[in-house]
């Protein structure tokens, strides 16, 4: 099938526009500047007395007056026309008359202003610059230049040029304006001295610089392939690459092994700079009991699954010491009341969460979890207690908040976090004022907001979880619903009795099937709700798909493509990943909404777009999908609805947001939509979990077509293992 993968906006773009173009001239004025992260729009007069251009980049130690070099490549934007888009420049020295004045009294040097600058320039000419650059004393010559100015004025001007040798310095590395320009806001003039002392610091301490490019500066700055520095932030980087893939420790064999292929380095020189960084406390160490190899950690990481551990002993210390109340009048209340059974599952988890300090609910879809989150916060308002709703993300506060009938928020609401100090209020000096804490879709949590809240459970307070296990685990690191479950420790109740409403849900049915280990079955009742499509290659599975979500779905069922239908899955990569397929959905969907460009891709006004990490500023959170409503290319700001608040996103802000016509299904977790379609593929091999396609099948609320080959679904099926991830609070409460 045909693909167009080129930029849209190719056709209208002048001949010269792929090539690369150094321009000289004078920066006439700076049209607009974000000073958070240096993106300028300016208008430049050529030398070559061809008139004025538009360039736009990170351009933020560039002032009017100052004579540049710029190179980028021409692009066309519908609104602003012809514009550069600049990937380098350099300073020069203005020459006229008219360019020196307007350089020095342009507010960049402290103390000379423009009328000031007119003097200089009608008293030294051409020469001004020469002048205050080699012989300074000279200011003083100038009317209105007393001793104390001429000093600020040389202070100034000696910061402007450390901050140019500064960029100059950074651009011989090869580092981009952009990076240079963050680097400098960073850093200041300690820049070049921190990269020459230790260039792996960029990799831990600014977002967006990861341990390549680092890697790449130490080596155009000399240092030595086996330098027990590089070799320390290789391990340091595996150990981080290993968070962000769930792990909490990774075995110190697997450790060696990776940052030995990753840095081209024997192992034998990895395993001593390892053992030194044992001993210097930069990485701890562990061994389970008749185990080996050690268990190798980060501090952090390490302490946080200790605190973790030491605060579900405290909750379970209180349950145990707790007196049990019998609910069951209150439970037949709640059950006439809203003219339900209760299983005897149920009956026992009610009074199981009552009773217990900590506490566990666990079931797959149809088995009433929401029905009992509701008998307990009823029976334990009944009886005079504080209660607290929470869920890990947005989108499942709000369900559970709608399931439920009452308030329910975000865990990093409910712990009062502070964006601007990354801390949260409650905690241990500060816990929550909740005799009871509910939360929901449990599976999410990670080990580190775990911590947090258990932390924040009041003296005397109680904590249910309840989840799904069997989902897949947290996007962060740790797999705490399941380590506690396994542990034994931590009192469970698993609902397995699916109700009659969810029976006649062929989405529900399907998705225990998986679970037992049984292929889906394909529906082929009108009314049904789930649908098996076999297709394959690859390629006709994208067709099919496409067809599917672009006419099939919503002239059979009325679903809107661009609101209600969501595609999952399991990777970024590959004509079947999500990039491709946003790009394919973007294409038949949106093909005239106004076009943006972002970090190498295109997005258009009308595009739904997904948050890919947590903004407390914003206030809008990892998962979280909106619609691009607006576009303003000369401030590089884009407004994105999410419901009924609209945001609006900055330059710096743009790599929080991707498409979302397409999601992977490890980001679908806590959704629930409309409709959902799931494909799944042999180039998936190494995600076909029995977890993930499990997942998947339990996002879509009323309907869900499964679409791609049975061979891919089979060992979907057949593998119950998943990823395996390396923690160790099971084994900490069980050997308690």
């Amino acid at each position: 099938m045909d693909r167009d993968n080129s930029p849209p906006e190719q056709a209208t773009l002048p001949a010269d526009a792929l090539s690369e173009v150094t321009l000289e001239g004078s920066a006439e004025r700076i049209v607009f500047r974000n000073e958070a992260n240096g993106w300028t729009v300016l208008r430049l007069e050529r030398d070559d007395s061809r008139g004025s251009v538009t360039a736009v980049g990170s351009l933020l130690s560039v002032r009017p007056g100052e004579r540049l070099r710029l190179t980028g490549k021409w692009e066309t934007d519908r609104r602003f026309g012809r514009q550069l888009r600049v990937s380098g420049y350099e300073h020069l020295r203005p020459a006229t008359r008219r360019g020196i004045e307007r350089y020095l009294g342009s507010g960049m040097v402290s103390g000379i202003g423009p009328e000031l600058a007119k003097r200089m320039v009608e008293q030294w000419g051409e020469k001004t610059l020469d002048v205050i650059e080699e012989s300074p004393e000279r200011l003083t010559e100038i009317k209105g230049i007393g001793a104390v100015r001429s000093r600020r004025i040389r202070c100034a001007l000696a910061e402007q040029s450390a901050a140019r040798s500064v960029m100059l310095f950074l651009h011989g590395l090869g580092v981009s304006s952009h990076q240079a320009t963050r680097l400098h806001k960073i850093y200041g003039e300690e820049t070049i001295p921190t990269l020459e002392e230790n260039p792996y610091r960029l990799s831990r301490e600014i977002h967006g610089i990861g341990f390549a490019t680092a890697d790449r500066l130490a080596e155009r700055l000399g240092w030595a392939r086996d330098s027990p520095r590089r070799i320390a932030a290789g391990l340091e980087h595996i150990l981080d690459r290993g968070t962000e893939n769930g792990h909490l420790f990774l075995p110190e064999d697997q450790l060696v092994r990776e940052a030995s292929a990753r840095l081209a380095i024997e192992s034998s020189k990895v395993a001593r700079c390892l053992e030194q960084l044992l001993v210097n406390g930069d990485l701890r160490a562990e061994t389970a009991v008749g185990e080996e190899p050690r268990e190798i950690y980060l501090p952090a990481s390490l302490e946080v699954e200790e605190s973790l551990a030491t605060n579900v002993r405290r909750l379970l210390r209180l349950g145990s010491r707790a007196p049990a109340q019998d609910p069951s009048s209150l439970l037949e209340a709640f059950a006439r009341e809203h003219r339900i059974h209760l299983a005897a599952e149920q009956r026992a988890a009610v009074a199981q969460a009552l009773a217990s300090g900590l506490s566990i609910v666990t079931g797959g879809p149809g088995t009433g979890k929401t029905t009992l989150i509701k008998a307990v916060l009823e029976i334990a308002s009944e009886r005079g207690a504080t209660v607290a709703l929470a869920a890990p993300t947005g989108r499942a506060a709000q369900r559970l908040a709608e399931a439920a009938a009452s308030d329910a928020r975000t865990i990093h609401r409910l712990l009062e976090f502070q964006p601007h100090t990354q801390t949260f209020a409650r905690g241990e000096e500060r816990p929550l004022e909740a005799d009871l804490v509910i939360v929901d879709e449990a599976s999410m949590l990670d080990a580190y907001l775990a911590d947090r809240l258990l932390q924040a459970i009041p003296p005397g307070g109680r904590l249910l979880l309840v989840g799904d296990a069997d989902q897949l685990p947290s996007v962060g690191p740790g797999k705490v619903l399941a380590d506690l479950i396994a542990s034994a420790e931590v009192p469970v109740v698993r609902l397995s009795k699916i109700f009659r409403q969810a029976r006649a849900s062929a989405i529900v049915l399907n998705a225990h099937r998986v679970l037992r280990g049984s292929m889906p079955s394909s529906g082929q009742r009108q009314s049904s709700d789930f649908f098996f499509i076999p297709r394959e290659p690859a390629e006709e599975t994208l067709s099919t798909l496409m067809t599917l979500v672009t006419e099939r779905i919503p002239s059979r069922f009325g679903f809107d493509p661009m609101h209600d239908i969501q595609v999952l899955t399991p990777m970024h990569r590959g004509l079947l990943g999500a990039r491709q397929l946003n790009l394919e959905l973007q294409r038949r969907l949106n093909p005239a909404g106004r076009t943006i460009e972002l970090g190498g891709g295109w997005l258009r006004v009308g595009d739904r777009v997904l948050q890919l990490r947590n903004n407390y500023e914003l206030e809008v959170f990892n998962g979280d999908v909106g619609r691009v409503t607006t576009f303003d290319p000369e401030h590089q700001e884009v407004e994105v609805a999410f419901g009924h608040r609209r945001l609006s996103y900055g330059a710096k802000d743009l790599a929080e947001i991707t498409l979302a016509y397409a999601v992977t299904i490890h980001k679908s977790q806590g959704s629930e939509y409309p409709c959902a379609v799931v494909v799944l593929d042999p180039q998936h091999y190494m995600l076909l979990q029995r977890n993930l396609l499990y997942t998947a099948m339990t996002r879509g609320r009323r309907l869900v077509i499964l679409v791609g080959s049975r061979r891919a679904v089979a060992r979907a099926v057949r593998n119950e293992r998943g990823s395996e991830r390396f923690t160790s609070l099971s084994r900490r409460l069980s050997s308690e």
